[in-house]
């Protein structure tokens, strides 16, 4: 499994136990709800999307048959949506406090985090068509034995 890829899957489980524990939070303090587009985007956009991009580009080279992609452009990803998913987290949190900071704390968050999902989109999107930089196809146990040469009488 590429390091990349280990990184999406952890960072899911990050940001889910980030976003449970918000929302614990808030309801143990009402007062609190005040968080929950933070909550809502930690959830969302931390575990289920992370796990989504983690799995997909795991799994889908694999399923289609050809290279991810542009593969050197999977850790900038990563980097680029968790990094604006913190600082959306920050703006919200920011701006439910009243600070003049939220606002653009959260554009930059969030055009930082619309850059990973155009990213993704691109690099699946290409890898689904076969296009793409790397010349050795992705292999799978069922190619190979299909690759395999037959013996004599089989």
């Amino acid at each position: 499994m590429e390091r990349f890829v280990r990184a999406f899957l952890k960072a899911s489980l990050a940001w889910l136990a980030l976003g449970v524990t918000l929302g614990v939070a808030m309801a143990a303090r009402p007062a609190w709800t005040a968080y929950r587009p933070a909550h809502v985007h930690m959830v969302l956009l931390g575990f289920v999307t992370m796990m989504i991009y983690g799995v997909a580009y795991h799994v889908i080279p694999r399923f289609s048959g050809h290279p991810l992609y542009g593969r050197r452009a999977g850790p900038w990803h990563w980097w680029a949506s968790n990094a604006g998913l913190a600082l959306m987290a920050a703006g919200f949190v920011l701006r439910a406090a009243g600070s003049a900071l939220g606002t653009p704390v959260l554009a930059v968050g969030g055009a930082l985090s619309a850059a990973g999902a155009y990213t993704f989109a691109y690099l699946i999107w290409r890898t689904l068509d076969g296009a793409g930089p790397d010349a050795a196809p992705a292999t799978t146990p069922i190619r190979r034995a299909a690759a395999a040469p037959r013996a004599a009488g089989a």
